[in-house]
């Protein structure tokens, strides 16, 4: 664009003051300032300045007026005096005023977007300020206060969360759009951040070798790893490489931005992948864990991780024992580690065992305590009464807790003397208080003994006694218990029962028991044997009404006689088999008559 003269016609008072030659190029330099377009920029001189404009004179027939508020500068002062040189766009030639119509702001405007024109034909850099945050990206003052647009793809090489972050910084642009009519300019700094990462990309590739250690700028986490910028490359630290210890996150170590020595583990020049470790750096402190760690050695440390199956303790930098649930304590029943200790807790343990090999210390709790099942056997010797409560039922036995966290077994033979036990239920229920005699204990399976306890044991075996109570021959009154297809169960006293088989129901055939027999029926019967090694006796209840026919036959009765016929019991008449004593008198009679 056309810049005409500084040097007003107007100031030409004195022609004696100058030659024919400069008379001659003012006066061109008049015809030419009359001449000026609407559009052009025109320098003139300022020669008022008023409450509101700035008057110019720009050698025209009329002068032009500038507004003051486009000489007021960044700290709100007006930067203009009479007698200053300013370039002017010229906007109209004349207003309802008769003057010009002049503009400072338009004339510096078109200035920088010829600078800016040029500069991109050279492809030369732009300098600039991100000044504000704009929709999809940052707004850039750059030459002349002239804004750009630099979109959020373009701030840097990966994609920037915060734009905030970049406000007020100052950087070198390239201009990758650029529209002079529409006033739209684009920015981008990723371009010259490619152009810089590859030139140090291939520095880095030539002295990046396996084994080195570098410096470089933590790029990114993840859940599983930091990305190192080593210098145009990126290697990946794995949160197992990261330290000897244990790492929930990389957030534990590394913030983005810092600056780290690594290890170089792998290096792939193909692929560009490098692999960095940052542990290797220091030495392994299991190398001399062994030599530490001796078993039996009380050691301290925090608790850093619980599990199902135990809790893992921190003794130092690198190393960690486990203490397995079984080994927390002595006698409680540890459901999970989190009933004894928590994250983050001091706690003291035994070293029981190393394994160098598989990094693994194994540690104990309960051995800082003494072994409370070491005085047992003194403290309960076989045939002590205990008490206890119920605490778990299974199909063979119940469990009785006689101490805090001990248990003895009472199993189901050992119950009753005399009852067919099928499952512990049917006589116990959990939280049940029960006294039992303790057995056994038995140490040869380990720290922790087995005890055998029994309840039928705190009273005498009645089988001792019960072949002498129940003779063969002998008639007793019995209670029907259940009838199966072979023959039917008979109480003869609380405890002890008989079989009366099918075949010593009646003398006449009975096909099926039920059909005479029926549970809680009182009848009378006949001890037909005992056998104490067995625990059996049989029965029979035509043995009883034989003899009761018998004792009538004879014309007495006794008081092991008595019985049944089959007819009887079809009629169900065995109730008077089992009546009370007024009943029996008087039967006893009408065997008299």
């Amino acid at each position: 664009m056309q810049i005409h003269s500084e040097e007003p016609v107007l100031q030409m008072v004195d022609a004696g003051a100058h030659t024919d030659d400069d008379f001659a190029a003012l006066f061109a330099e008049s015809l030419l300032q009359d001449t000026a377009k609407e559009g052009e920029i025109i320098r003139g001189t300022v020669i008022s300045v008023g409450k509101d404009y700035a008057i110019v004179d720009i050698g025209y027939k009329s002068e032009g007026q500038v507004a003051l508020e486009e000489f007021r500068a960044a700290d709100g002062q007006i930067t203009v005096a009479a007698g200053d040189v300013v370039d002017v766009l010229l906007e109209a030639r004349e207003n309802d005023a008769g003057m010009c119509v002049l503009s400072k702001e338009k004339a510096d405007r078109f200035k920088v977007w010829d600078e800016i024109s040029a500069a991109c034909e050279r492809d030369e850099l732009i300098e600039g300020t991100i000044s504000a945050r704009v929709k999809g990206g940052l707004s850039v003052t750059i030459r002349g206060g002239v804004k750009a647009f630099l979109p959020g793809s373009q701030v840097d090489l990966r994609p920037v969360r915060n734009l905030d972050a970049f406000l007020g910084q100052n950087f070198k642009f390239k201009v990758i759009k650029f529209n002079k009519k529409r006033g739209n300019i684009v920015l981008s700094r990723r371009v010259l951040l490619e152009k810089e990462r590859a030139a140090l990309k291939e520095s880095t590739l030539e002295r990046l070798k396996e084994g080195q250690v570098v410096e470089g700028i933590v790029k990114n986490l993840t859940e599983y790893g930091a990305f190192i910028d080593l210098g145009g490359i990126d290697g990946l630290l794995h949160i197992t490489d990261m330290s000897w210890g244990r790492v929930n996150h990389p957030s534990e170590m590394f913030q983005v931005g810092d600056h780290v020595r690594v290890k170089v583990l792998k290096f792939n020049a193909d692929t560009e992948r490098v692999s960095l470790g940052l542990k290797q750096i220091s030495e392994d402190p299991w190398s001399r864990a062994a030599e530490k760690y001796i078993p039996g050695t009380v050691v301290r440390g925090k608790v850093v991780s619980l599990k199902d199956y135990g809790a893992f303790i921190e003794l130092e930098e690198g190393i960690e024992g486990l203490v397995h649930i079984s080994e927390m304590s002595w006698t409680r029943r540890v459901k999970h580690p989190s009933k004894m200790v928590a994250v983050g807790d001091m706690v003291e343990a035994v070293v029981l065992d190393v394994d160098v090999k598989q990094n693994r210390i194994s540690l104990g709790m309960k051995q800082l305590e003494p072994n409370p099942y070491e005085q047992l056997t003194e403290k309960y010797p076989p045939g002590t009464v205990v008490k206890g409560k119920v605490r778990n039922i299974a199909d063979f036995g119940i469990f009785v807790e006689i101490e805090e966290g001990i248990d003895g077994l009472v199993h189901i033979s050992d119950m009753s003397w005399t009852q067919r036990v099928k499952h512990p239920s049917e006589l116990f229920q959990k939280g049940d208080d029960v006294e039992a005699v303790l057995l056994n204990i038995d140490t040869s399976d380990g720290e922790k003994p087995k005890i055998s306890l029994g309840i039928k044991q705190l009273v005498a075996d009645p089988w001792d006694r019960i072949p002498f109570d129940y003779p063969i021959g002998k008639i007793v009154d019995g209670k029907v218990l259940k009838v199966l297809d072979f023959g039917a169960f008979v109480e003869l006293e609380k405890g002890v029962e008989g079989l009366v088989h099918v075949s010593e129901i009646s003398e006449e055939h009975v096909e099926d028991p039920r059909a005479v027999l029926n549970p809680g029926q009182e009848v009378k019967i006949q001890i037909l044997s005992t056998d104490a090694a067995e625990r059996k006796i049989a029965l029979s209840i035509k043995g009883a009404a034989r003899a009761k026919e018998m004792a009538d036959a004879q014309g007495y009765s006794s008081p092991n006689a008595g019985g049944a016929t089959l007819g009887d019991l079809r009629r169900g008449k065995l109730g008077k088999l089992g009546k009370g004593k007024k009943g029996r008198d008087h039967d006893n009679d009408e065997a008299n008559d």
